[in-house]
């Protein structure tokens, strides 16, 4: 990877995580951070920051690698090296997990059962919580499921070697949010956002965040949770099953 690629990576860390963690101290709410291990083991310090204020750290792959290029045997050496690593750092295990790009495996399920998790968020059956089957069988694994529509990335990512240059003003992308929390709000569901610090993080695009964080503190009754949260309720009080 180029070092401009790469300098992207350092910018999360240097100016973007902090950025991240004031605005959410300001507005007072907890959230989930999905770190590749090798990220987990370059700046051990910030997880620690980030446990420390009160934010749940969970699995996100070893160095973001597409899972489903990968052979069986190779998908569980990283996976179980990455729940050592993070709970080594964390000084408990994570208890779910966001695969790189959402890029589930066939036998990514069976490797989070092993592992223990309590939830996955990578999947996108619904939009709302959901259990996970295995052969038609229930797992007691909490699905959260995510979608580009709820992911900056897509707005904002730019990869100059493409043609594919997306850019979207941050003020349609707040619309847009907007529009899916209102929706969710209506349902009585489930609002999840998917944000990487160094897309996030830039000036411009942390205004967003913060003004969709006043937006939803508008309306009466919302819960803000960290995923672990969430599934936890879930498993207690019960999720719909879905395959």
């Amino acid at each position: 990877m180029s070092p401009g690629r790469l300098s992207q990576g350092e910018y999360g860390a240097r100016v973007s995580v902090p950025r991240v963690l004031a605005l959410l101290r300001r507005q007072g709410i907890r959230a989930s951070f999905f770190v590749p291990a090798v990220v987990a083991l370059l700046h051990p310090d910030e997880q620690r920051r980030v446990l420390g204020e009160g934010h749940e750290l969970a699995l996100h792959g070893w160095i973001h690698e597409m899972t489903s290029e990968l052979a069986p045997a190779a998908e569980r050496d990283l996976m179980w090296r990455a729940h050592e690593t993070l709970t080594k750092i964390a000084g408990r295990p994570p208890v779910g997990i966001r695969v790189p790009s959402w890029d589930f495996s066939p036998t990514t399920l069976s490797l989070i059962r092993e592992l223990g998790l309590a939830y996955d968020s990578s999947l996108m059956a619904d939009d709302e919580p959901y259990e996970l089957l295995e052969d038609g069988e229930p797992t007691g694994i909490v699905e959260l499921p995510v979608e580009w529509i709820k992911d900056d990335a897509p707005y904002f990512g730019m990869n100059r070697a493409s043609t594919l240059r997306p850019h979207t003003a941050p003020s349609a992308v707040l619309d847009i949010f907007k529009a899916e929390f209102d929706g969710a709000v209506a349902e009585g569901g489930l609002f999840l956002l998917t944000m990487h610090p160094h897309i996030i993080g830039h000036r411009s695009r942390i205004a967003l965040l913060a003004d969709l964080i006043d937006h939803m503190k508008r309306v009466s009754g919302v819960w803000f949770a960290t995923h672990e949260e969430i599934a936890r309720y879930c498993r207690e009080h019960g999720a719909s099953v879905a395959g």
